[in-house]
């Protein structure tokens, strides 16, 4: 199943590649733009909606909001990942950007408690439930989409889902970093902290408009792999395909919350500025949207799970070593470190997975499979990442517990790859 024949008629022209690489590659940076705003102001959004008198108390909620909208994603790929696999990549790419819009929209021009009371976290809850439930069906969809246009290079393809993440988390970085340098603390907490999501919804309508002028994928038009039950055919069927799937998203989960969570680990456990902080992920950033396609390109020729197990067992090896020098000596040129080792790591193991989880599911279940597997583990290991990190850290009262979290992803994510080398014998 790593390898796919199909008539050269069914490769797609540059141009069309190009459309579903921008057309794929949109939705999924407008996700992850949206959550990595959240996450990077979730100081600032904690006082604003969450307000306790503990910032502490306040930060746990500000992270268990942001991890309850994860519920909503395993939802969302069974019933956006299965209408992909019935109706088609397009309709379901249509359907997760529009509901998408929706929730950032809400988020964007919510009152604060201040002024309306419970309604606020309320309101930012829901926004938050609605952009999950997108986000179950985005990853799934879209990445079949485009491996479906190129068979032969799905690593490539695929990988510009990771490098459209990249570039999304080096925009968040940007954001955090001039926002926080020119405005005040008043001034952030007031408005400040809306302009991105502001920017956000203005990349949705272009999104919209590409996705509206596609062509369906052609290995899944053309393919005689139907099912009416894609959901029934994965559990029946598929149960250590989705175990191994789920298992092999963890590390790459881990490897871009734990980017994200650096932000607010810097301000609240080592007293550095904020706008270091975010200066230094936007390094991840770029090191993520600049290598993820050449990590891909390169996975065609020699297999995804080299990279996969390599990043794994380096992650093991080398984070609480990391996180000892950083918080032995905290510092602007250590945090910049920390985010490159980090970027490079993150880029070797998530620009190889996606094409892998593509290769683990067959055509007719690959919507699904993917949905599922890819939500599956960013819900318990990616939404509650900043939840279980900070309350880690209260109750250890040890900064270094954050290494603890990100070692046990990556033994998790090294056994899982393993398996898909030697179980599914994939490469």
């Amino acid at each position: 199943m790593s390898s796919t024949t199909v008539s050269p008629a069914a490769e797609h022209t540059h141009p069309q590649a190009r459309r579903a690489i921008v057309s794929s590659s949109i939705g999924n940076a407008l996700e992850w733009f949206d959550i990595l705003i959240y996450g990077a102001f979730a100081v600032v959004i904690a006082k604003q909606f969450f307000p306790t008198g503990n910032d502490t108390v306040s930060l746990l909620l500000t992270f268990g909001t942001f991890g309850v909208s994860f519920f909503m994603r395993p939802l969302g790929a069974v019933v956006l990942g299965a209408y992909s696999d019935r109706v088609g990549r397009k309709a379901a790419l249509m359907l997760s950007i529009m509901l998408m819009t929706i929730g950032t929209a809400m988020i964007a021009f919510m009152p604060n408690y201040e002024t309306i009371g419970l309604l606020a976290p309320a309101g930012i809850a829901l926004g938050k439930m609605i952009q999950g439930f997108s986000a179950g069906g985005e990853f799934g969809s879209s990445t079949a989409f485009l491996v479906e246009h190129a068979p032969h290079r799905r690593g490539f393809f695929s990988s510009w889902q990771v490098a459209s993440q990249g570039i999304s988390l080096l925009l968040a970085a940007v954001f955090g970093a001039v926002l926080n340098n020119m405005l005040t603390p008043e001034q952030l907490a007031s408005w400040g902290w809306r302009v991105p999501f502001f920017f956000g919804l203005l990349i949705a309508p272009a999104g919209i408009y590409i996705r509206r002028h596609l062509d369906e994928a052609p290995e899944f038009k053309d393919s005689t792999e139907r099912t009416d039950a894609p959901l029934r055919d994965t559990f029946s069927s598929q149960k250590l395909r989705l175990l191994i799937g789920a298992g092999s998203v963890i590390m790459a989960t881990v490897s871009v919350y734990l980017s994200l969570y650096i932000p607010t680990y810097a301000v609240k456990q080592l007293g550095l500025p904020a706008w270091s902080s975010f200066a230094a992920m936007s390094v991840a950033g770029l090191i993520m949207a600049v290598g993820s396609p050449l990590v891909g390109a390169w996975s065609d020729k020699i297999g995804r799970t080299p990279f996969m197990i390599t990043s794994s067992a380096l992650y093991i090896v080398l984070t609480y070593p990391m996180f000892v020098f950083l918080t032995n000596s905290p510092g602007f040129l250590q945090l910049l470190l920390l985010q490159t080792v980090i970027g490079v790591l993150m880029t070797m193991y998530f620009a190889a997975m996606p094409a892998l989880l593509a290769d683990i599911f067959p055509v007719a279940t690959r919507g699904t499979g993917m949905s599922l597997a890819y939500n599956i583990a960013v819900t318990i290991f990616g939404g509650f990442a900043g939840l279980i990190i900070t309350w880690l850290i209260d109750f250890t009262g040890d900064k270094l517990s954050v290494s603890y979290f990100v070692i046990f992803g990556a033994a998790l994510s090294l056994i899982a790859s393993l398996a898909a080398r030697t179980v599914l014998r994939l490469r």
